[in-house]
């Protein structure tokens, strides 16, 4: 990977870890399905006008809207506003790895392979240490929705696959159309009128911030160098990097919003990055081992 690409990588890493406490302070002022409403409005809008629409059926682009902007977010962005820590957050969602892996066997017939179980099994573990230590700084009901964000990841990327190759610039603005009515409609039923008026009449510089920060940055910037990254190079190559994802996100949210895990949580963030890093790693280390004794 050249040297800019490579600095490429890095900001999108950065960007997207540092995206949990941008999201954490957006709660602050505005609520989660108002703020949901909010950022995809802004990332379709007028993006849709000069981005080329994607080659695909409009049923992908649904489905697609509807999981990884709809669903993802939605349960994300309510879990972070009942109680579910920025860093930690950035770290479970990392189960859509084993989502997708899960959802692509049963839908897509994909094989599992050795390496992939016992990646699973180990994050599994670390996801149930940090469950039950749920009680420090951590609600069960955050740390349940952030496990649905995580599926509704898994399945979006399950549907993804299913589309074959396609812009990923393009696919992320033209499914954003997708969901700002229906949180739209969440918030008038969750929220209220009163409250919307009221988020919006009151609105602060920090919480305008923090949306453009979603909207532009985390989503278009981001998905943008991402998808170039995966046009230059195989996925094999460019995938492992999201790994550093939750490394930022615990480390950020440590700084700025001075969030920590306790001993227990610790021991389970690591269980699950070493299950990542399984799941990633395993199978070319099992090859090379294979030819070495060979």
């Amino acid at each position: 990977m050249s040297p800019k690409d490579l600095l490429s990588a890095l900001i999108v890493i950065l960007v997207w870890g540092v995206n949990f406490v941008v999201i954490k302070v957006g709660l602050h002022g505005v609520p989660p399905m108002l703020l949901g409403a909010l950022r995809f409005a802004l990332v379709a809008f007028p993006a849709v006008f000069f981005v080329k629409r994607p080659a695909i059926a409009f049923r992908w682009l649904f489905a697609y809207g509807a999981t990884i902007s709809l669903g993802q977010f939605a349960l994300l962005f309510y879990a972070m506003s009942v109680g579910m820590p920025a860093g930690l957050a950035s770290l479970v969602l990392q189960a859509q790895a084993f989502a997708t892996l899960i959802f692509a066997a049963v839908i897509l017939g994909e094989r599992v392979r050795v390496p992939n179980i016992l990646g699973l099994l180990v994050a599994a573990c670390g996801l149930a240490v940090i469950g039950i230590e749920g009680g420090h700084a951590m609600t069960a009901a955050g740390f349940v929705l952030t496990l649905g964000a995580a599926c509704m990841w898994g399945m979006g990327n399950v549907i993804t696959k299913r589309m074959g190759k396609v812009d990923l610039l393009s696919l992320v603005v033209w499914a954003s159309l997708i969901p700002p009515l229906p949180f739209l409609a969440l918030s008038l039923m969750l929220e209220g009128p009163g409250r919307i008026e009221a988020s919006l009449s009151t609105i602060s510089l920090t919480s305008v911030a923090a949306i453009v920060y979603l909207a532009f940055v985390a989503t278009m910037m981001g998905y943008t160098l991402w998808g170039k990254l995966l046009a230059r190079y195989p996925a094999s190559q460019v995938a492992p990097f999201s790994l550093l994802v939750p490394i930022v996100g615990l480390v950020s949210a440590a700084l700025l919003l001075d969030e920590g895990l306790s001993p227990v949580q610790m021991l389970g963030a690591v269980l699950v990055m070493a299950g990542l890093v399984v799941n990633v790693f395993g199978g070319q280390l099992a090859r090379r081992l294979t030819s070495a004794a060979r």
